[in-house]
């Protein structure tokens, strides 16, 4: 049987987080720096083609590379907000062989009303409990 784990457990959640956070830290690092130096460079009439036009493309994969981090960070707060409105699944002790000493207790998962519970145990969505009837 497979619970759900919580989102704060999830190793893919937090690689998420670190990957954006990397992407942010490293796409405005290179977009700055390389404006900075066309920058300076124009300013003081030092710059070459390679500073300007080869400055303008790092730029503009920094400023991807920020992009795609950002995204990534708006994509784990949607999954968090998503996790936080999803009912959480409930655990039901049947006590009914209580009254036997030694008798093993059964645990029952109530599933969220989009699921359903099969012979064997297994949580199923409708569309395969449908199948399987």
């Amino acid at each position: 049987m497979r619970s759900s784990t919580n989102l704060t457990r999830s190793v893919p959640f937090w690689a998420l987080i670190a990957g954006s956070l990397a992407a942010v830290g490293g796409g405005t690092w290179t977009a700055v720096s390389h404006i900075r130096t066309m920058t300076r460079t124009l300013k003081d009439g030092s710059a070459t083609g390679v500073e300007v036009y080869a400055g303008q493309a790092w730029a503009v994969l920094g400023a991807v590379v920020l992009g795609a981090g950002l995204v990534g960070l708006v994509i784990a707060l949607s999954l968090s907000a998503a996790r936080a409105l999803s009912p959480a699944a409930t655990v039901v002790v049947d006590s009914s062989d209580d009254d036997q000493p030694g008798a093993e207790r059964e645990a029952v998962v109530e599933a969220a009303p989009a699921a359903e519970v099969t012979e064997a145990g297994v949580v199923a969505t409708p569309d395969e409990a449908v199948a399987s009837r």
